[in-house]
């Protein structure tokens, strides 16, 4: 047995004290944000009427490398961090591989994911500004637990709109959000006009994280004194998930090791931009030249198969356009169970590193494939993973496979965001061999590229 640990834990001391700002070291930076009114670059004071002042600053900041954790969010942070980096001795053992796989586990706290780093940082910067109350949507329901959680801390009302299919799918993390005080509405729902326009077009719905970012931000700008949070895609939300990249990088400082791969699941990119930022770092900087590699669904590939152009980050097109990898905001994925996993874009910091070739390889693949590494690391490490994160550990479970064919002892590195605990429908369908695949034709695609915006002089 090596002399590594099974769980590498960082002291209490040792949790960063600042986030770090992927963007200053990045060679060129994503394309500006436009505001769908002027149709002209968005300034962070356009910003200010749906994201609270400091986080629409931390979002156009591409200037300042490490930014300052407040006292407020660190002592939270406490409460549930470090979170251990695991060597994943017993998935080596079973797959007969030479490989060393570790993985950054998220899952220790009651939301069951990463999603929680965000979720304080952001009400907590709501709390300072002195709002009244927020408006969020979630997917899986991984990120309304996380804020319902900040939230109940920080006492500030919240309400939530909840993907129709994955409340249906997850009722108890509708119930899980509820005890902390929230106020969940599936969505599409008819309480906003972006919620009975998208029921008009089509009334049997299941929703989407699209969907629901409409009806959220539709209520923020329509109530006095809140303000909307999202748990991904943002450049605010990828600097307080940096957290996770440094607590690894530390940790593997520890035991002397680096990553070769590194693997994470990408829906709109917050876990994958927070566990890799200070490895990519060191690419963007040439000190070393780890491989990473994004895993998305193969229900909704936006960076296998979308479009890398610009597109409203939400349904109801109120949002300010991003240019990102996209299936247009009209897309409505496929009910799969990585309900966290289902939006139609992704990050434009990721899109931008990967259209550059710093992120090197994205891979798309099935949800049967998805739930077969899941029990396998489930039966082997013991943790019931989420089927979001199980992506990556399909991934991780491939190369590792590779490096038993090859001979090579590659470190592989991937992100476990959370646990799989409130998913059990999925593991009751995926265990009675009623689990299918769905993957979109290029036809399915093509109607949600139809619907692209048009912004004279920049994408015609």
């Amino acid at each position: 047995m090596s002399k590594v640990p099974y769980r590498v834990y960082l002291s209490e001391e040792e949790i960063p004290r600042k986030w770090y700002n992927l963007r200053a070291d990045m060679k060129e930076q994503h394309e500006p944000y436009i505001n769908p009114g002027t149709m002209k670059p968005a300034k962070a004071e356009d910003l200010y009427a749906v994201f609270c002042e400091e986080l629409a600053k931390q979002e156009m900041d591409d200037k300042t490398r490490y930014v300052d954790i407040p006292e407020e969010v660190l002592n939270f942070y406490k409460i549930y961090r470090p979170s251990p980096l695991c060597r994943a001795y017993n998935l080596e053992k079973a797959l007969d591989t030479p490989a060393k796989i570790y993985y950054k586990f998220e899952g220790n706290n009651t939301s069951g994911s990463h999603k929680l780093n965000s979720a304080v940082a952001q009400v907590y910067y709501a709390k300072k500004q002195g709002i009244t109350s927020l408006t969020t949507e979630t997917g899986a329901g991984q990120w309304g637990t996380a804020l319902s959680e900040a939230c109940a801390y920080f006492e500030i009302p919240l309400t939530v709109y909840m993907v129709k299919v994955s409340s249906q799918q997850k009722p108890y993390r509708k119930a899980i959000m509820e005890t902390f005080g929230a106020k969940v509405i599936p969505s599409p729902s008819d309480t906003t006009e972006a919620g009975r326009a998208i029921l008009a077009k089509n009334p049997n719905t299941g929703g989407s994280l699209g969907c629901a970012i409409s009806e959220a931000i539709e209520h923020a700008v329509k109530t006095e004194n809140c303000r909307y949070v999202l748990g991904s895609v943002l450049n605010q939300v990828l600097l307080h998930q940096s957290i996770i990249g440094l607590e690894t990088k530390a940790a593997m400082e520890k035991i002397d090791t680096y990553p070769d791969i590194v693997i994470g699941c990408a829906g709109g990119g917050s876990n994958l931009g927070g566990l890799i930022a200070p490895f990519m770092q060191d690419k963007l900087t040439e000190k070393a030249n780890p491989y990473f590699i994004a895993v998305e669904p193969a229900s909704c590939p936006s960076l296998t198969r979308g479009k890398y152009a610009y597109d409203f980050c939400d349904t109801g097109k109120i949002t300010p356009l991003a240019k990102m990898y996209t299936l247009g905001c009209e897309f409505i994925p496929s009910a799969n169970h990585a309900g966290g996993l289902r939006y139609h874009g992704m990050s434009p910091i990721l899109s931008k590193l990967y259209h550059d070739g710093y992120m090197d390889e994205a891979r798309a693949v099935e949800q049967t494939r998805i739930f077969d590494a899941a029990a396998l690391f489930a039966k082997y490490e013991t943790i019931l993973p989420a089927p979001e994160s199980s992506h990556a550990i399909r991934v991780a479970i491939d190369e590792a496979l590779k490096c038993k064919e090859t001979g090579e002892a590659k470190t592989i590195l991937f992100g476990l965001t959370g646990t799989g605990y409130f998913d059990m429908q999925a593991y009751i369908q995926y265990n009675e061999n009623k689990m299918s695949d769905y993957i979109p034709t290029d036809e399915d695609l093509q109607k949600g590229f139809d619907a692209l915006p048009s912004i004279p002089g920049i994408q015609d």
